[in-house]
């Protein structure tokens, strides 16, 4: 019986040992010698292994690409009123429909001011808007945003009044009320002012308590759809296959590029919300289609890996003309009769017609990397590399949808 230890390198395999058992017993120096040569190998092996370069992949979370029908945010928004401005509220003559507002508040209150000359400018009235969370319980709080309707000048200092914030189907689902705290700032003076950001909006922290739910319970459903931010079928295909493969059945089921079915199991661990806790951890390669996007305004670029073009020559050149305008003044000799100041024009002009530019060959199927290079070898900025994108687009030799946006 023989007892050999191997050890895996990069270049091959090394032996150590080799000798009958009985014999590695009788020579204990032997046995010594191999037990070391055992730990160098084994250092060196983890050395190797620790060094190695590791392979570097593009995939993400289901949760990251998609989102589950009815677990979604609501809109809220009410019409309320800050009061506490220090004279930097709505003029009541150019806002009547704050004092119409002021005027509801305190006959609730029991104060009668109709047909009064109100000239206070303490007051605002603004919009409030939030977020109900899908799941936002009755009693706890959210955030609240503010911002002017009138011609307010600055929010600061300001308190809200109780204000109901309304869903889309008209019903009461929060009720805010706070000091308003803004981040911007507005100072004047009797010959110049200065505003830093927008100080006719600003934010309630904790504004505002939920009074009533939206009523989704998402333990009772036996089916869910995950809706895909970016819709792909290639994608979507991904995501039923490793769902499927995960759970060992037919589960789930690309409907569409956008969608995905999912069938919860009767007996599965936790129900609907097990399911969605181990799905939401899967990875999966997301897939894109080849696009260009090209904001004119800006002058931004953005190509995706997939974009290829075929064989095609560019040659890029633009005439640019220069007219640059210095008046000269001429002035007469000193003592000299008759002679006037007068102003001489002078004009110099310079003619750009980029003799230097080259045409340069983009070869069949490049990748990303090596078409900017191409580009950026003819010496051109993004607005001339928008044109040239186009003018491939054009002759059919880009791979690529073009979407211009701004």
């Amino acid at each position: 019986m023989f007892k050999n230890s191997y050890f895996f390198f990069p270049g091959g395999m090394v032996l150590a040992g080799g000798k009958p058992e009985e014999q590695q017993e009788q020579n204990p120096l032997m046995a010594q010698r191999r037990s070391i040569l055992a730990r160098i190998a084994a250092a060196i092996a983890s050395a190797v292994l620790v060094l190695a370069p590791l392979q570097a992949y593009a995939f993400s979370r289901v949760k990251d690409l998609v989102d589950v029908e009815g677990v979604r945010d609501n809109m809220l928004v009410g019409y309320g009123i800050v009061v506490g401005l220090n004279g930097t509220g709505d003029s009541l003559r150019n806002a009547p429909f704050t004092q119409l507002s002021i005027q509801t508040m305190l006959e609730r209150m029991g104060v009668n001011t109709r047909g009064a000359q109100m000239q206070t400018k303490n007051t605002a009235a603004v919009m409030v808007t939030a977020n109900l969370p899908a799941f936002g319980a009755q009693g706890s709080r959210i955030d609240v945003s503010v911002s002017a309707l009138g011609d307010a000048k600055s929010l600061q200092g300001g308190t809200l009044l109780v204000t109901p914030l309304f869903g889309a189907d008209g019903q009461i689902y929060a009720l805010g009320q706070g000091p308003v705290a803004i981040g911007g700032f507005s100072a004047q003076g009797q010959g110049a002012s200065v505003t830093r950001g927008v100080p006719t909006a600003g934010r309630i922290a904790n504004g505002a308590i939920i009074e009533r739910e939206t009523g989704f319970v998402l333990a009772k459903e036996t089916s869910l759809r995950l809706s895909l931010h970016n819709p792909d079928l290639t994608t979507a295909m991904r995501i039923a296959a490793a769902v499927n493969r995960y759970l060992g059945g037919n589960i789930a089921t690309a409907n569409d590029p956008a969608t995905v079915h999912l069938n919860v199991p009767a007996a599965y661990p936790n129900g609907v919300v097990g399911l969605l806790n181990d799905v939401e951890q899967l990875k999966v390669d997301p897939d894109q289609p080849a696009k260009v996007i090209i904001d004119e305004q800006s002058g931004v670029i953005v190509m995706g890996s997939d974009v290829r073009i075929s064989t095609v020559a560019i040659a890029q050149g633009n005439l640019t003309i220069k007219v640059t305008e210095t008046p000269m003044v001429s002035q007469p000799a000193p003592f000299s009769k008759g002679g006037t100041t007068q102003v001489v024009p002078r004009t110099n002009i310079q003619i750009d017609d980029g003799k230097g530019n080259k045409m340069a060959v983009l070869h069949d199927g490049v990748s990303l990397q090596k078409l900017v290079d191409g580009l950026n070898a003819l010496g051109v900025g993004p607005r001339d590399i928008i044109s040239i994108l186009q003018a491939i687009k054009a002759a059919g030799a880009l791979q690529a949808d073009i979407e211009v946006i701004g």
